[in-house]
């Protein structure tokens, strides 16, 4: 990988998430930031979810910044950094998705494919069902992407507050056992002493 790359281009190239990254050569790298980016873009297009993307302006100025410290860095270092994906996977997960990843994939594709459907749906029962019908029904399928991030977030939130509650209780039965034991070998000692000064 070559480290001599034009200055202008790569200040150019920086200006988008990802692009960057891959003129240096860092390709994983560069299409990670780009998915991401525009993956957060899509996503909060159909959920129809402003607040998400105070998340692009972050991504942005990572990718820009991690550009330029790339191009600042002597060769011998740049040389030195791996080119990897920014999520990366445990080993033999790329081919082979557990089982309640493909479940989630399944239920996330069902969801999208059938809100197409509804919408194409609607379309066509534009002329044939009453306005009043129509605008109902469009109100629903038009809110219907926000009521399910709102309650994919509600559930995230409740299944991390029982994982927190859960870990905690398992710290605590944890403690509490090491301090029976620690009682039960004081006791134990006491008892040896006692003989001894017997």
């Amino acid at each position: 990988m070559t480290h001599k790359k034009n200055g202008f281009l790569t200040f150019i190239c920086s200006l988008f998430p990802g692009v960057g990254e891959m003129y240096l050569g860092f390709m994983k790298q560069g299409i990670s930031l780009m998915a991401l980016f525009f993956g957060i873009c899509a996503l909060c297009s159909f959920f129809r979810f402003d607040a998400g993307l105070f998340i692009l302006p972050i991504v942005w100025c990572y990718s820009f910044f991690h550009v330029h410290n790339l191009k600042s860095l002597t060769d011998e270092e740049f040389r030195q950094v791996e080119d990897d994906f920014l999520i990366r996977l445990p080993e033999h997960t790329e081919l082979y998705l557990s089982r309640k990843k493909q479940l989630i994939l399944a239920w996330a594709c069902i969801i999208i494919g059938a809100y197409a459907l509804l919408n194409i749906l609607l379309d066509m029962l534009y002329r044939i069902i009453p306005s009043w019908l129509y605008d109902m029904i469009y109100d629903c399928t038009y809110l219907l992407p926000q009521i399910i991030l709102s309650l994919l977030l509600i559930a995230l939130g409740v299944h991390l507050i029982r994982g927190k509650k859960t870990q905690l209780d398992l710290e605590k039965d944890e403690n509490e056992r090491f301090a029976e034991i620690a009682f039960h070998e004081d006791d134990i000692s006491y008892e040896r002493e006692q003989k001894r000064e017997e």
